[in-house]
């Protein structure tokens, strides 16, 4: 036991002498107990923190008092995880004779525990500003690049991130010499009490990890307790939120089945039901979605594709979709083309973003098949299927094309040729690398080479100025925002850049026989109180070149749709895999859009109706006013067929890319 002389404890050892006396009668498990009672304190802190920086939208809620105690419960189950590592080796280690390693090892065991715990907590109040949740998966794939992600915090973020790396070694010492100080008098056990209460503790630390008495153990979605998935974050802590999602990495391959299960017959059913694919002749059992598409245009020779991806460039950017007006640019060019009033991302990524432009491939829960190791070779995209008839493919990146596997997925699935800040000489460098203006020169560049080469192309451009920590040059825009790195001043620097290539694209030769189009990934920081935030979704997209003449497509429109309605323009009859809609056969029925927020799926239909599937519970029916870009969750229960059309939605991508059938003939 520590001891001071009568009268004079000193402050600083006070806490020491505490903890040593509430636990040391735990014997060899007072370390553990320590790291228990420390962990709940932290961690019960923590939220009381970020609950009270977030009070209104956890007030709005209704369950504050239920939001710290279900609190609690999840945290204990992240540190029954820490406890039962060190309390499977008890019987081997925690003896007499062996006192001094089983002290150093719980104590090192504890304390990384600890540390690990505080860094994500720490962690948490900047990954929230920029996902609206606490971290999670998001969390974990940033970390294969770390050039990139070192380049954002360092530009971006500094001050959080040094702040946040300091805090957690400052933190981390003083409860490393707070554990050693309140074990140092740690007594050990005779072997036979060790021995026969081993057992109890082994099924107490098993149902503090299970956490319930139901059929399966408690997990993150048993704590959605709202319709606020920030709110539902802060229920849970950050590093069993990301242990989580590592865990559910492992198993993505059926990540869809946390909705429930449909029979495989009864899933292609639903999806072939769409009106677009209703006169569609699916005859190989081998890939139920290949399809003949005869284009809605008939051309003597095939047009040329161009498509410009822009990085985060949501309609919170556009101020005829109800944003901001920051992109005068595109504002000026839809009045060219074929312009898309209600296109909705299917995710919150680029990779998400690629996957549905570039390969017509709806959302999973998963990661991207961009990222997917059975996705690599022979899956399905447009530099595919345009390659096999006779298309020179490549994909332009003004940053390194490794980054979020995209150089391995496009080499493999048909782009002939990538091009990125390798082969440029950029005037402007920034975190994410060459500026959009050396970018679109770079375009400009390689599509004159493949116009001359007397071959139709297809090149895909993926921009990335409007990328934090928003780096551009000098003097090119009248800034919106004050402060010059904001991503107001970032889009409108990308618009600027933007509506300078389209300029310099019209006086070639090759406009008068391309189609151009220009559409978002995604928007940039998707949050809201709403359990999807369906608004943050909305994107803008323009198709415009050739002969194409202005048009408002008014239906609701996937990113999903844009692959089959391309290769109508184009004049490229052929057979797919992708169940989108061809707008040019059809633009003036109903439509829907397939949304993936985090772990939650909606199916947003033209009337506003949103069937919303979420793990392990009932589906929910939303009703979405486009007009003021509220959703209402409490609409009631969806009809069976909506709930099936939904499920059926969000199982057959993750059916196809298990089985390897979204793919050509070859």
């Amino acid at each position: 036991m520590v001891t001071f002389p009568s009268g004079s404890t000193p402050r600083a050892a006070a806490p020491t002498a505490w903890l040593a006396r509430a636990t040391l009668w735990a014997g060899p498990y007072a370390v553990l107990l320590q790291m228990l009672l420390l962990g709940l304190a932290i961690l019960s802190l923590s939220r009381l923190g970020l609950a009270a920086w977030q009070w209104s939208r956890v007030r709005a809620t209704g369950i504050d008092g239920l939001l710290f105690l279900q609190g609690l419960r999840a945290d204990l189950i992240l540190l029954g995880y820490f406890l039962a590592i060190p309390l499977l080796f008890a019987p081997l280690l925690a003896h007499r004779s062996a006192v001094r390693f089983w002290r150093t090892g719980t104590l090192v065991w504890a304390s990384f525990a600890l540390v690990l715990i505080v860094f994500m907590e720490l962690s948490s109040p900047q990954f929230i500003l920029q996902y609206d949740v606490r971290p999670n998966r998001l969390f974990v794939e940033y970390l294969s690049y770390p050039r990139e992600v070192l380049a954002t915090l360092w530009h971006g973020f500094r001050t959080a991130l040094l702040l946040g790396v300091g805090m957690t070694v400052v933190l981390g010492v003083l409860l490393f010499r707070l554990l050693r100080g309140a074990s140092a008098d740690m007594r050990m056990w005779p072997a036979r009490r060790l021995l026969l209460l081993w057992p109890l503790l082994c099924v107490l630390v098993f149902m503090q990890v299970r956490s319930t008495t139901g059929h399966r153990p408690a997990n993150p979605a048993l704590f959605a307790l709202t319709g606020d998935a920030l709110v539902n974050s802060l229920v849970i802590n950050s590093a069993w939120s990301v242990l989580d999602a590592i865990g559910s990495m492992r198993k993505e391959a059926r990540s869809s089945e946390i909705y429930g299960a449909l029979p495989r017959g009864q899933v292609l059913a639903r999806v072939r039901a769409a009106p677009w694919l209703a006169d569609a002749r699916f005859a190989d059992p081998e890939r139920p979605t290949l399809h003949a598409q005869q284009a809605a245009i008939a051309r003597p020779r095939p047009l040329n594709l161009v498509i410009v991806l822009e990085e985060s460039l949501g309609a919170t950017f556009v101020q005829s979709l109800g944003g901001l007006p920051v992109t005068p640019e595109l504002e000026r060019l839809k009045h060219e083309g074929w312009w898309f009033e209600q296109l909705y991302a299917t995710g919150t990524r680029s990779v998400r973003g690629i996957e549905a432009v570039v390969a017509g491939f709806a959302p999973t829960p998963a990661r991207s098949v961009v990222k997917l190791s059975l996705a690599q070779q022979r899956f399905y995209t447009l530099a595919a299927g345009l390659g096999q008839q006779g298309y020179q493919t490549e994909f332009v990146y003004g940053g390194e094309a490794h980054f979020d596997n995209m150089r391995s997925f496009f080499t493999g699935n048909g782009f002939q040729r990538v091009v990125d800040i390798g082969q440029m000489r950029p005037a402007f460098v920034g975190s994410w690398g060459a500026s959009d203006e050396d970018l679109f020169d770079k375009s400009l560049e390689r599509l004159k080479d493949l116009h001359a080469q007397g071959k139709p192309f297809f090149s895909l451009i993926f921009t990335s100025s409007n990328h934090e920590p928003f780096e551009f040059p000098d003097g090119k825009i009248d800034l919106h925002d004050p402060q010059r790195q904001t991503v107001n001043n970032a889009v409108k620097y990308a618009d600027y850049a933007l509506g300078k290539f389209i300029r310099a694209a019209k006086q070639q030769d090759y406009w008068k026989d391309t189609v151009f189009l220009i559409v978002a990934d995604h928007d940039n920081r998707v949050y809201g109180d709403e359990l999807v935030p369906v608004k943050k979704f909305h994107i803008p997209g323009l198709i415009l070149g050739a002969d194409i003449q202005p048009r408002r497509i008014t239906p609701v429109a996937s990113q999903v749709d844009l692959g089959p309605t391309l290769l109508s323009l184009l004049g490229v009859s052929s057979t797919h895999p992708m169940i989108g809609r061809d707008f040019a056969r059809d633009s003036a029925s109903p439509g829907r859009a397939l949304i993936q927020f985090n772990d939650v799926f909606a199916l947003l239909e033209e009337d506003g109706a949103a069937t919303i599937l979420r793990p392990g519970k009932a589906p929910m029916l939303g009703r979405y006013d486009a007009t003021r870009g509220v959703l209402d969750a409490r609409a009631g229960q969806p009809s069976p067929a909506q709930a099936e059309t939904a499920l059926a939605h969000v199982l057959l991508p993750s059916l196809l890319y298990r089985e390897q059938r979204y793919r050509l003939g070859q």
